[in-house]
């Protein structure tokens, strides 16, 4: 199980003239990582430094990196991933935009600068536990189709889609304790056709 954030949340500190801007992001994998970083850099492409850290874990291992962007070497990223290793969380991602006022901070004043702007964000954040699952394709015959509703209800199953086709076909997000049960034939409420697993990803708890 992980601890991470439901979703994005942002920051804004100002320190002798400099504005700080953070975003804080929940993540699954590097691409994902990538992708927001180069939209941030995009989005504030008049900035001075745009610094990031982040902790995913990926392929059952933490990776964890952090960039002081051309800030003092482990002035930036590196104590905001301080702060996220500290806190225990992980699939996360955040980037502490900087636009300089002028007036130079020092290595400890820009330290205190950007652990402060995460800070900021994270403490706005939302903490959520995940565990790891899957995303399942269910196939069931249109005459069990209630019944596994029920089921898929009772146990606060994440469904995405249904879709009609011959018979039913359920994309659903579910811990492997409810994959376990989805696979017993003899469960009285439904019977299933058959279960593709589709990823295996992390689900909300």
């Amino acid at each position: 199980m992980i601890k991470t954030i439901d979703k994005q949340y942002s920051g804004v500190v100002e320190e002798k003239r400099s504005r700080f801007i953070s975003n804080i992001f929940h993540v699954e994998n590097i691409n994902e990582v990538n992708e927001i970083i180069d939209r941030i850099k995009k989005k504030y492409y008049d900035s001075n430094h745009n610094v990031y850290a982040y902790r995913i874990e990926e392929n059952n291992q933490i990776i964890e990196r952090a960039s002081d962007d051309g800030e003092p070497k482990k002035t930036a990223g590196a104590p905001i991933l301080d702060i996220i290793k500290k806190q225990n969380l992980c699939n996360i991602l955040v980037i502490v935009t900087r636009y300089f006022g002028g007036i130079l901070l020092g290595t400890g004043g820009l330290v205190k600068a950007y652990s402060s702007c995460a800070q900021v964000a994270l403490k706005e954040a939302k903490y959520i536990i995940q565990e790891k699952g899957y995303k399942l394709k269910i196939e069931v015959e249109y005459d069990n189709l209630e019944g596994f509703k029920y089921f898929l209800k009772t146990k606060k199953v994440n469904i995405i889609q249904y879709n009609y086709q011959k018979n039913v076909e359920i994309i659903a997000e579910v811990t492997n304790e409810q994959k376990e049960e989805i696979l017993n034939k003899n469960n009285k409420y439904f019977k299933v056709l058959q279960i593709d697993i589709l990823e295996q990803k992390y689900i909300k708890k």
